[in-house]
């Protein structure tokens, strides 16, 4: 039973029919199709050579399909965690030498260490330190800077940056230089993907194709595109006139790599690949939790770890990078029919295939295709609506989200994911260290008490009740004392105060110490104090303490408990 939870394959390969076959093998054929340019794309996001890309989705994605447990997630490069890749690796090498692809292959194997780490000690509640509305802003962030990363390809210009300022003053720097021509190809190519992203197949349906067909045909459209834009430099001899081209691109199976060990390179990459890790892991986990919904199906969130962990460490053995599970493939996966893992070791073999016969019919494809491809797929992950949600729904979110993106913008994708990352502790922070504590009273005719302030209830004028909605930790206690010596300061006549504990599911030490505390000084006032609906945990890490012996009151099953005995005694 052990062994089928670590290796899931052990569980879901034995009852693999025929049917399950076929509908893998479909996805197979559709997602193979999509992936083949976008990894070759990806690739040249993280400053590495094409081939990079269909090495990164061969082996890892076999690995998953051994230890992941989500039936439709598609894993292999994807947009952000590319560009994750070259601002770290580019801190620590020059783009296109072996030492830029050594540590590639270094950050992999960190970043699948860390997960396989994370995984095995069952901490997959990491993900939890990131909110949304934090992660949604890094990533409408992220896909602003690839997709301004990639006007240089677009234009045929020379253009760096880490940050948007940089990218923008160094495209407008090299303007005059504008070859005419990949404009030309980069346009048509950008005008036409997205036209195959939302028209392609409305309009193919209306001809009369199948819907099947229709969907096959509209996964294909980046593969329209690339053969066309090939045919035409290669027709047309465009590379003479200043067409960026991939060019050669080694023909076979992933090769045989190492990582360095190198002590001073693993410190380097050790904090880049844990961020990398943990944004690669938060976005993977989404799309697999949202998808296996669907069908009501669940994933294990560490057995996820150890997946994810799994494929990266194989990408940095087989001549890959990072990789995660990608939201736009992983839909078209579980959309095409997906029923297990098996789909993506399909879509493997159908890479290896591609990187044995068809690298070399790629020499002529220019890179403002493949640029293309990458800011037609990203701005689809740019969500500047989050920015006005946020702001109607808590202003501290929007603080939050706004902050990410502006420092992601402004000091680049490291910088930005590191604040992200800080904002999300510091906001459950500060939101749990001025918990809602609300004064109750009874319903009239009922044993349900609420909020004076919201409604019509009864309340005695030597009785106080506070209902507490929120753990008591170290950065909330302080609150605690202070808000029940304010009450029993304004409030004249007041022999007894409940602690209404029913939203209170931990207290820990420096809480305790705390309630210590309001104790003692409440016996010195000669006011009581009493707990009411403290839930079987609380009070078990209580009855270890000296709290309730010295407690000058009671503690109470009920709040309704508490009412009826301590308003008899007037």
């Amino acid at each position: 039973m052990r062994a089928a939870r670590l290796i899931p394959i052990l569980d879901w390969g034995r009852r693999y029919d025929r049917a399950a076959f076929g509908s893998d093998l479909l996805a197979a054929v559709i997602v193979t199709i999509m992936l083949v340019p976008q990894s070759l794309a990806y690739a040249m996001l993280a400053g590495l050579p094409p081939e990079a890309g269909i090495y990164a989705s061969i082996v890892p994605i076999l690995l998953y399909a051994v230890f992941g447990t989500s039936r439709s997630l598609a894993v292999g490069p994807v947009a952000v965690v590319s560009l994750l890749t070259a601002s770290a690796v580019g801190e620590v090498a020059a783009q296109g030498t072996a030492g830029y692809a050594v540590a590639a292959l270094t950050l992999a194997g960190l970043s699948g260490t860390f997960l396989v780490l994370l995984g095995l000690l069952r901490l997959g509640f990491v993900a939890n330190f990131l909110s949304h509305p934090v992660i949604a802003g890094f990533i409408t962030a992220s896909g602003i800077l690839i997709a301004a990363s990639q006007l240089k390809h677009l234009l045929g210009i020379d253009a760096h940056g880490h940050t948007l300022i940089e990218i923008v003053a160094s495209l407008l720097s090299h303007l005059s230089q504008t070859n005419w021509i990949t404009l030309a190809i980069g346009s048509a190519a950008t005008a036409f993907l997205f036209w195959v992203r939302r028209g392609m197949k409305p309009a193919l349906r209306r001809i009369g194709l199948p819907p099947l067909a229709a969907d096959v045909a509209a996964k294909a459209g980046p593969v329209a595109a690339v053969v066309a834009t090939t045919l035409l430099v290669w027709g047309l001899s465009l590379e003479e006139r200043g067409v960026a081209i991939v060019g050669a691109v080694p023909q076979g199976l992933p090769p045989l790599t190492l990582p360095s060990f190198a002590p001073d390179l693993i410190a380097q990459l050790a904090l880049p690949a844990v961020l990398i890790s943990i944004i690669g892991f938060v976005e993977s986990v989404s799309v697999a939790q949202t998808l296996a919904a669907k069908k009501r199906q669940r994933i294990d969130p560490d057995q996820e770890l150890i997946g994810l962990g799994a494929a990266n460490i194989g990408a940095a053995f087989t001549g890959g990078y990072p990789v995660t599970g990608g939201f736009a493939r992983s839909v078209v996966n579980h959309d095409a029919g997906a029923e297990t893992p098996a789909a993506g070791a399909y879509t493997a073999l159908g890479l290896a295939v591609a990187a044995l016969a068809l690298t070399p019919l790629i020499f002529y494809l220019p890179t403002a295709t493949l640029a293309a491809t990458i800011v037609v797929a990203v701005l689809s992950l740019v969500d500047l609506s989050i920015l006005r949600r946020t702001w109607d729904y808590s202003r501290a979110d929007f603080a939050a989200v706004a902050a990410t993106i502006l420092l992601t913008l402004g000091l680049g994708v490291e910088a930005g994911v590191a604040s992200g990352v800080i904002l999300s502790i510091l906001l459950h922070l500060w939101k749990t260290s001025l918990p809602h504590v609300a004064e109750v009273g009874r319903v009239p005719g009922t044993e349900h008490f609420r909020n004076v302030l919201r409604h019509e209830v009864e309340t005695v004028p030597h009785l106080v009740t506070l209902r507490v909605d929120e753990s008591l930790y170290f950065a909330n206690a302080r609150f605690l004392e202070d808000l029940v010596q304010a009450r029993v300061t304004e409030g004249s006549g007041i022999t007894d105060i409940v602690l209404m504990m029913s939203a209170v599911n931990e207290i820990d030490f420096s809480a305790l110490e705390s309630l210590e505390a309001i104790n003692a000084r409440l016996r010195d006032m000669g006011v009581r104090l009493h707990f009411s609906e403290v839930k079987g945990p609380v009070m078990d890490r209580l009855e270890r303490s000296h709290l309730l012996a010295d407690l000058t009151g009671r503690v109470f099953l009920s709040q309704h408990d508490a009412w009826a005995a301590l308003t008899e005694q007037t």
